[in-house]
């Protein structure tokens, strides 16, 4: 292969033929094949538990059933908060762990997938002024936030109110009539959030651990557990001294003495041009409700997310929850309170739900919106180790705690946590990633792998063309993933390590340019 085309980092290349390697080496029976941490559910709690541990010295092994960011961590509104909604609700620790991980991501960890957002709350008559003046508080103890968190100023700006002319220009499709203004605020944008647990899982990979994605948890026990290839249904026992359980909305599934109260959060998606040029994001008011807001969210590739509701869901847990159309009937409902421009339901293209997995602390009466979102780490009576709660962006502090708790209750010999201040792949100085002579769009989804993803499109100019007319993803970006990011087939492509899926149009469009790159990659190995 091409020098230029190779990772950042060594040995953080996923791929199909080190999963069997190491989940061969796993199952030899060797003594060597016992590792001190099992890790189950490879969502961004669990790859970053395994990036964790692997930077302390234990060695790894985490699995999925299904991929990367398969569950609700690909769900999410691609964005990492600074904690204001918690500071309002009086959750002033989780406010403030919020702020120091977003700053931690922003300025540190992984700057080329964290950039800072614009976000435009329109004075329409709808807010009063009495409700104008808390939720300009609000942005103001906001920004005391970050600089609690010591997140530089240039950064995350200073909010700001905005006149009426100042605010169309930034979002020209919101109704002039009434309109007095804007509050202009900024929070952390992620460039995908499936893209992050990939760049963590990578990194994990890096210090040694290993990384096994279609390997289902059957029983776990203090020990290890019994697990399931699943490509080839062949069943085998992972041995461990310790194992922790990061499976998210299926973590009761795994352990019995864990009770969760899932909640839905569920996004449209519009094309770009049914809402006109969007230079910020929106918060739009619910109506009725004091500090609840719909989010418009541009993501820069043609494409509008709007969300997101909080509802309880009761029953089995589906691998992919299903989006009702009550949901999409309340997002457009409150789109329309505020913009010139009508959104039918025909110009939803696609639409998604991701389940939060809320802690059931018994006392919490009412909506789950209601629900602390503060992570809690449990040890069973069997010994192994749960992690639940919690939200994106404090996924590290979470990782964090759940491997404290498992070197403590294995009595393991670790170092301390050093994931604070670990790069992920393809982070790099901000003055670095600006000088890379890439499209913008590369550096902020690859950073400083970004010229090697480009380098596989002028080795083979038909990697280099989009795979969907008007959607930027190229041929080269799916054949990077086969090779590097741990995609074993086409739904790992179009739905995770892109975002074509999402619009079931774009995804029956390039499922060929999928399997292209799958070929691609077999000829090569």
């Amino acid at each position: 292969m091409n020098p230029t085309s190779s990772p950042a980092l060594p040995g953080s290349s996923l791929n199909a033929r080190r999963r069997l390697r190491e989940l061969d080496r796993l199952a030899d029976g060797r003594a060597d094949s016992v590792v001190d941490v099992l890790v189950v559910g490879l969502g961004a709690t669990g790859a970053g538990a395994a990036l964790d541990a692997a930077t302390r010295g234990l060695t790894v092994a985490a699995i999925d059933a299904h991929d990367l960011a398969f569950g609700t961590s690909r769900w999410s509104s691609k964005l990492i908060h600074g904690g204001l909604r918690y500071l309002a609700s009086g959750q002033l620790d989780v406010a403030h762990e919020s702020a120091v991980e977003r700053g931690i991501l922003m300025e540190r960890t992984a700057p080329h997938l964290v950039r800072a957002q614009p976000f435009v709350l329109p004075l329409t008559p709808l807010v009063s002024r009495g409700q104008a003046a808390l939720a300009r508080a609000g942005f103001l103890a906001g920004d005391m936030l970050r600089v609690g968190a010591r997140t530089s100023r240039s950064t995350l700006p200073q909010p700001r109110t905005l006149s009426a002319v100042e605010t169309r220009h930034l979002a020209p499709a919101l109704r002039p009539t009434g309109l007095r203004g804007g509050l202009l605020s900024w929070d952390g944008k992620l460039s995908d959030d499936a893209r992050l647990v990939t760049a963590i899982a990578r990194t994990a990979a890096a210090y040694g651990a290993r990384i096994l994605t279609r390997t289902r948890a059957l029983e776990l026990h203090r020990d290890g557990a019994l697990v399931r290839d699943e490509t080839t249904g062949q069943e085998l026992r992972i041995r461990a001294r310790t194992v922790i359980n990061a499976a998210g909305v299926w973590a009761g599934g795994l352990v019995d003495d864990v009770r969760l109260r899932p909640s839905r959060g569920t996004h449209l998606v519009l094309r770009s041009e049914d809402l006109g040029r969007l230079s910020a994001g929106l918060h739009i008011p619910i109506p009725g409700e004091t500090n609840r807001f719909v989010l418009v969210l541009p993501q820069g590739d043609g494409r509008v997310y709007v969300g997101l509701t909080d509802e309880p869901v009761d029953g089995d847990i589906p691998d992919v929850p299903e989006v009702p159309e009550t949901d999409i009937g309340f997002l457009l409902d409150v789109l329309g309170s505020a913009l010139d421009v009508t959104v039918h339901r025909a110009d939803v293209v696609g639409a998604f739900a991701g389940l939060r997995p809320l802690l059931d602390t018994r006392d919490a009466a009412g909506r789950t919106a209601d629900i602390s979102r503060k992570h809690a780490v449990l040890t069973s009576p069997s010994g192994v180790v749960t992690v639940v709660g919690g939200k994106l962006t404090t996924y590290r502090r979470m990782a964090q705690d759940a491997v404290d708790a498992t070197v403590a209750a294995g009595g393991l010999t670790a170092g301390p946590c050093r994931t604070a201040s670990v790069p992920l792949v393809g982070a790099a100085r901000p003055q670095t990633l600006a000088g890379l002579d890439v499209p913008a769009r590369l550096v902020y989804r690859y950073g400083s792998e970004a010229p090697a993803v480009q380098a596989l499109g002028l080795e083979d100019p038909a990697l280099a063309r989009p795979v969907v007319p008007g959607h930027p993803v190229t041929g080269a970006e799916l054949v990077w993933a086969v090779r590097h990011e741990g995609a074993l087939d086409t739904s790992d492509l179009l739905d995770r390590r892109t975002r074509i899926g999402l619009v079931p149009e774009d995804r029956s469009t390039a499922e060929g340019a999928a399997l292209d790159a799958l070929a691609r990659t077999a000829q090569v190995e």
